[in-house]
């Protein structure tokens, strides 16, 4: 299968920029592939201090804007196109921020865009995702953490890999803290989904997947989740490419 993914748990890590801690990993990755113009999607973005959720766009896209050329690149958000689909199949590279996935997914389906990024993406062209980004990469947004503030028409997703992303993942239990961990609700999932793998990525990791080779990149191990199994850690480093066997 021809992919090239970078799926990032989290754009800012506690104390840092925005985009501070990814932005050297972006950078590589989009250069290797010679990559000019990147189409940025905002919808998952909804800024509490925006006017309106157009709004929003235009202020995700020019903070986005800066980073990405400071990095060499130029970027152009698709909520400004008048064809999300034509401006799709026309990109050299497609980035997806972070924010709400349900908002994100909602919009994404109403414009017709899932299979149109996936078609593209199958063709190699690169593919950066943060936290709700990196979750539509997945078969199903139903391991985001998110809370649903509109309702897509479905939570399926792009599959661009075989398994679910986690991001974010803790495994703290605050004190005085009664309700679920991140793990009991992941094994929730599981219990219902059974046939599903789930990846939960701390912050600051990001996957790397070029075809059907995936490498963890960051200090932290992630967490495999499996229904009936006891879960796995695996560093960087490790051999992960049988996350990406099952069809």
């Amino acid at each position: 299968m021809i992919r090239n993914l970078l799926l990032i748990s989290n754009s800012t890590n506690a104390g840092e920029d925005y985009l501070a801690w990814p932005r050297t990993h972006i950078k590589e990755f989009l250069s290797r592939f010679g990559v000019r113009k990147v189409l940025f999607i905002p919808y998952a973005g909804v800024n509490l201090t925006a006017s309106s959720v157009e709004k929003s766009f235009d202020l995700y896209e020019d903070r986005v804007k800066k980073i990405f050329k400071e990095m060499g690149f130029s970027l152009h958000s698709i909520h400004r196109e008048p064809n999300p689909v034509i401006a799709v199949n026309e990109a050299e590279s497609i980035v997806i921020g972070g924010g709400n996935t349900f908002h994100l997914a909602l919009l994404m389906q109403e414009f017709g865009m899932m299979e149109a990024i996936r078609r593209k993406v199958l063709r190699g062209i690169p593919f950066v995702g943060w936290s709700a980004g990196a979750n539509v990469a997945c078969p199903t947004m139903k391991t985001t953490n998110d809370m649903p503030i509109c309702e897509p028409p479905s939570f399926n997703c792009l599959k661009l890999i075989p398994f679910q992303i986690n991001p974010h993942y803790l495994d703290v239990n605050p004190a005085g803290h009664a309700g679920e961990t991140r793990e009991q609700r992941i094994l929730e999932f599981l219990t219902v989904n059974r046939d599903a793998t789930v990846v939960g990525l701390r912050e600051g990791c990001l996957l790397q997947v070029e075809g059907d080779t995936m490498n963890l990149v960051g200090k932290h191990t992630l967490r495999v989740f499996r229904h009936g199994m006891e879960a796995q850690e695996y560093q960087a480093g490790e051999n992960l490419d049988f996350l990406l066997a099952k069809t």
